[in-house]
């Protein structure tokens, strides 16, 4: 892996715009299963999101956000990367941040986005629970994760 020289620092509002590009580029390419009128639905709770409410950190490299991770009340909430990005271990950084830093021990999960379900098992999360429905009720099951210690 190329030496990226990053730091991983507290969201700030000079981040949203940045921000909120990670994580559309990220969705699309990682969640294909999302009907597009449902992506647009989703792009706009995002876009009014206060990302001052969650605890949320940004990996940054010369002032460029190259992904970012929200943890709320021991769950992370959110986890994206630059889709240039993923698969360079920045999203492990990101997630031992989150359980070393912020004390982060659970994750809710697309059932159908199997590559995000794969990165939490290999760091020791287990499926506790399943819903047919996400949090805005549409028809995408969600996997509610724990970490395992041990």
């Amino acid at each position: 892996m190329e030496n990226y020289n990053f730091q991983i620092l507290p969201y700030s509002n000079n981040f949203r715009s940045q921000l909120i590009d990670v994580w559309e580029k990220s969705v699309l390419a990682t969640h294909s299963f999302l009907k597009p009128s449902d992506f647009e639905s989703i792009k706009e709770l995002v876009q009014s999101m206060d990302f001052n409410e969650l605890d949320v950190f940004c990996l940054v490299q010369e002032e460029k956000v190259l992904g970012f991770i929200g943890v709320f009340d021991f769950k992370i909430e959110m986890l994206f990367l630059s889709p240039d990005y993923i698969g360079k271990n920045l999203g492990r950084k990101l997630l031992d941040f989150a359980i070393n830093d912020l004390r982060a021990d659970k994750v809710d999960v697309n059932e159908q986005n199997e590559h995000a379900v794969g990165f939490y098992q290999k760091f020791g999360f287990v499926v506790y629970e399943r819903s047919e429905l996400d949090d805005q009720g549409n028809a995408y099951p969600i996997l509610r994760m724990r970490k395992i210690i041990g």
